[in-house]
């Protein structure tokens, strides 16, 4: 009686607490299978991504993963999804690196106009998909990762050639000025941190305390009742499919002034931030709180897995298996609770 009952308290736990642990258990069983030791190769993940150390590049990593979850977080916490982020994100990037170059204005001041104009130009970007819903019914799932594919080819055009750095052989554009980037805190980390520590505060804010976030979770909950309530769906969608597309370019900006010092073809894509913040922010569900946890979460499994290996025979892909699975016990169980009812 006893098992049973403690078996419904596992049932009963946070759906995310229990898709963590069938990954771990998985991913752990698929070591063992490989002839390795499971449990160092978890403590090597640990050690790696938050020992004193190491703590420095988990939160460097963590920077533009947390903000890509966050700018997955909000329209899916309306019940949309923001495929586009890749097209946002390098659109971002390039007004970020581009604006010091052509602006000339005191350091401080290029870089604050840089981050806007990345902001709005991928915030822009992002709300093509929900005008295109709204006026022409072109699912917004479907336009908006269609409409990566040019932004990135564009982009990829414009670095290649008329924004070139000519002096390298390389597609790249010129170095950002010293003055236009964003000072260093503490090794790796920038001011970028903070930024997004400001960004996810606000939406936190916005979510739990303000009209704007509780239609929103209305939408999500039930999109008919929203408009029934007096929700405009239309100029909601916009506004959040902006603010969504807004933080996507402001990451992509964060990634430029911040580390790289100019835009790199493909840098920012090789990493897939906008799908692993996609899957964090699946993970909680759209919650923005829950949002940063997880991505904080995936960044510490991805630079654990550097460290895992580095010094057991595990390779580092297992981390991203361990992602995959909780994300589709999550689908799974979803899909369950569906049938169930």
């Amino acid at each position: 009686m006893s098992v049973l009952a403690n078996f419904g308290g596992v049932l009963r736990a946070p759906p995310a607490l229990v898709a963590i642990g069938v990954a771990v258990l998985v991913g752990g069983l698929l070591v063992l299978v490989s002839g390795a030791d499971p449990l160092q190769a978890y403590a090597q993940i640990v050690v790696g991504a938050l020992w004193p150390q190491n703590l420095p590049d988990t939160l460097n990593w963590a920077t533009p993963l947390v903000g890509m979850t966050l700018a997955a977080a909000i329209p899916l916490r309306g019940g949309m999804i923001n495929l586009g982020g890749d097209g946002q994100l390098v659109i971002g990037a390039l007004v970020g690196a581009v604006a010091p170059l052509v602006a000339p204005l005191p350091g401080p001041i290029a870089a604050a106009l840089a981050l806007l104009g990345a902001g709005l130009a991928g915030g822009l970007y992002a709300a093509l998909a929900a005008w295109g819903e709204i006026r022409f019914r072109v699912p917004m799932l479907i336009s908006s990762l269609l409409l990566s594919y040019p932004a990135v080819g564009i982009v990829s055009y414009l670095v290649r050639f008329p924004l070139r750095d000519t002096t390298t052989g390389l597609p790249q554009t010129a170095m950002v000025p010293d003055g236009a980037r964003l000072p260093i805190l503490i090794g790796p980390l920038n001011m970028g941190v903070l930024m997004i520590v400001v960004i996810a505060a606000l939406v936190v804010l916005v979510d739990r305390r303000t009209v704007i976030g509780y239609e929103l979770r209305m939408r999500g909950a039930n999109a008919r009742f929203a408009a029934y309530g007096g929700v405009a769906l239309g100029r909601q969608a916009l506004g959040a499919m902006f603010s969504s597309g807004a933080i996507a370019g402001l990451v992509g900006a964060i990634i430029v002034l911040g580390g790289q010092f100019r835009y790199i073809d493909d840098a920012l894509l090789s990493p897939a931030y906008t799908w692993s913040g996609l899957m964090a922010a699946l993970l909680a569900q759209g919650e923005p709180a829950g949002a940063v946890l997880a991505g904080l979460f995936f960044a510490a499994l991805q630079t654990g897995g550097f460290a895992m290996q580095r010094e057991t025979s595990v390779p580092r892909v297992l981390t991203l298996v361990l992602q995959s699975i909780v994300i589709l016990f999550l689908a799974v169980r979803g899909g369950l609770g569906k049938r169930e009812r």
